[in-house]
């Protein structure tokens, strides 16, 4: 019974994951039929998508502190519900300022979710190597979204208009809900600097809008942020970030934001491909990437027993070195398939790295860490390897060269860390005492 329950609340939680991972990608084939519903301008279209990125980009740390400090369970539902009652309200929308509004609060929602729901994955597995397992289940029923978000989309869009991708979010939502019930989590004892994660806020802010928009306005406020952020975390009597942990865990923040600016900038770039320039349906596009999903259904069960086993480094180098062949081979069937057992090696193996090295109780802020840097990486893909594809067939293999070379040279410098790590600690096991002469 108990492995039943405990079963059943890891679906629930990684369902919520799901549906704020499918919100990332599942309206972009939508907006073809989004412009002739609603109209208004180009810009505007790209911001009822980018609302929802941008907004979820800059709370995804808050979000994790508020877990912390108020309870995950509780966190975990209020943002479940929240996620749920916005997209049934954004199904309705009458107009496109009122839905990239929406989206906005979608994202704020999503966040709550994310950072709540590593809280509760550590709170239910406190044992490292059981948590390395969750994480992998977790990862094969999330993992997917991201990918299939484009196949449902297309699906749903076809059948039944954009309005119809907001519409499965609520009855998703209520599953996840009751599969949680009765989960309770007590208040953590870290309080939250507010002025510190208000800067926190407008720094990724103001960063993802500068990307998104490559605006040098936004790019010069948000570097104010950072300084201003900074200088608050040092006289702050409760940081945003926990003592030690980004200097412990910051190669894993960089992997986490090269693979996703890999993936994002990838997948955004084979639709485009597909739909301009080969006239695939939103349908016909979503079911390319099926040999890109499908790995990552059930390799990443595999990878949470790695982990459990070896640690996350091998899995990350492992994922590092198939995620790079496979840019190179895309958008090829079997690139593709590459790409998707990459991508199952390095995400649960990741999250259980970040969540291991936290201080007690602020798992959720360690995770909203690491997926913060993932959603910069994201954005920053698509907008970096959105204008070097340019939308022609010779564009997309320059592009995807790009994402290439630089989840090559990420593997490169943390397998010499690794090296030189292991070098180090050779030294000190082999070194022999010197007695002193008499």
């Amino acid at each position: 019974m108990l492995a039943t329950s405990s079963s059943r609340r890891l679906v629930g939680i990684s369902l919520a994951y799901f549906l704020v991972l499918l919100d990332t990608t599942v309206l972009t084939v939508a907006l073809p039929d989004l412009r002739a519903s609603l109209g208004g301008s180009f810009a505007g279209q790209q911001w009822a998508v980018n609302g929802y990125t941008v907004a979820f980009a800059a709370s995804l740390l808050t979000g994790g502190a508020i877990s912390d400090r108020y309870g995950a369970a509780r966190v975990f539902r209020v943002g479940v519900a929240g996620f749920g009652i916005v997209s049934l309200i954004c199904a309705f929308a009458p107009g496109l300022e009122i839905l990239i509004v929406l989206r906005a609060l979608l994202g704020l929602a999503g966040a709550l979710c994310l950072g709540s729901s590593l809280g509760l994955i550590a709170q239910l597995n406190p044992d490292p190597a059981r948590r390395a397992r969750a994480m992998g289940t977790w990862a094969a029923l999330t993992g997917t979204a991201l990918a299939a978000g484009p196949l449902l989309g297309g699906l749903l869009v076809e059948s039944y208009g954009w309005r119809a991708v907001f519409l499965i979010n609520p009855p998703l939502a209520l599953v996840s809900l009751v599969a949680v019930r009765g989960l309770v989590s007590g208040p953590g004892t870290r309080g939250i600097g507010w002025r510190t994660q208000a800067a926190a806020c407008a720094f990724l802010a103001l960063l993802a809008a500068a990307i998104t928009e490559a605006s040098v306005l936004a790019g010069a406020l948000a570097l104010v942020a950072l300084a201003v952020l900074v200088l608050l975390e040092r006289g702050a009597a409760v940081p945003a970030l926990p003592g030690g942990l980004l200097r412990a865990s910051w190669t894993i923040m960089l992997a986490g934001a090269v693979v996703n600016f890999a993936f994002s900038g990838a997948l955004f770039v084979i639709t485009l491909l597909l739909q301009d320039g080969r006239g695939f349906t939103p349908l016909e596009a979503g079911l390319a990437f099926l040999p890109l999903t499908v790995p990552m259904t059930f390799n990443a069960f595999f990878t949470g027993r790695l982990v459990a086993r070896y640690g996350p480094r091998p899995s990350i180098l492992a994922g590092l070195v198939l995620l790079t062949g496979g840019l190179l081979l895309a958008p090829s069937i079997v690139g593709m398939i590459i790409i998707g057992f990459g991508l199952s090696c390095c995400l649960p193996a990741l999250m259980a790295g970040v969540v291991a090295m936290a201080p007690p109780g602020t798992a959720g802020t360690a995770g909203g860490l690491l997926n913060a840097a993932r959603q910069t990486g994201a954005i920053l893909g698509v907008a970096v390897m959105g204008v070097v594809a340019h939308g022609t067939a010779d564009g997309t293999s320059h592009a995807l060269l790009v994402a290439a070379g630089l989840t090559g040279l990420v593997l490169v410098g943390l397998a010499g860390s690794a090296l030189a790590a292991r070098r180090r600690t050779s030294g000190r096991e082999g070194r022999v005492p010197v007695q002193p002469s008499t």
